[in-house]
């Protein structure tokens, strides 16, 4: 018989990697449930509705700007900015400034599905994370903290 399994933990249950993991997988079945509706994935959910809130400002926003924000690679981004687009809810133009790069538009139909997209996550998020209380802004901060290392 083999060597018995070496970690530094006692259990799976004792890894705060394992527990991410298995928090993640809830709460990512979860967002999936809810954007059933809209027919929309959990990246290009993340994707519109970062480029909904960046089109609030006056600046264009390129593909790499919104990846930057919404924590995805450029050639996903692409690859979802395109399906956006041909679903009618994102628009590309020539960037204003930069003419080798475009700007990404969020259209009004795109608009109106991330405003009620983004209220059924958010209702989603409120129920999943109801069980911390008033512990859930310490679980914010401390996710901040770490995905700033990156």
């Amino acid at each position: 018989m083999s060597d018995a399994f070496e970690s530094h933990y006692g259990s799976p249950n004792e890894s705060p990697g394992f527990q991410l993991w298995r928090v993640s997988n809830l709460w990512q079945r979860q967002i999936r449930k809810a954007l059933q509706p809209f027919e929309l994935t959990h990246v290009q959910y993340a994707i519109l509705t970062v480029t909904a809130w960046l089109s609030d400002r006056d600046e264009p926003m390129t593909q790499a700007e919104i990846a930057r924000l919404a924590g995805t690679d450029e050639m996903m981004t692409s690859q979802v900015v395109r399906a956006l687009e041909a679903r009618g809810l994102l628009s590309r133009e020539r960037h204003r400034q930069d003419f080798r790069a475009f700007q990404i538009l969020v259209t009004d139909a795109g608009r109106e599905m991330a405003e009620s997209a983004l209220k059924c996550v958010e209702s989603t998020d409120e129920a999943f994370f109801t069980k911390l209380g008033d512990e859930s802004p310490y679980l914010t901060y401390l996710l901040s903290r770490l995905s700033e290392t990156e």
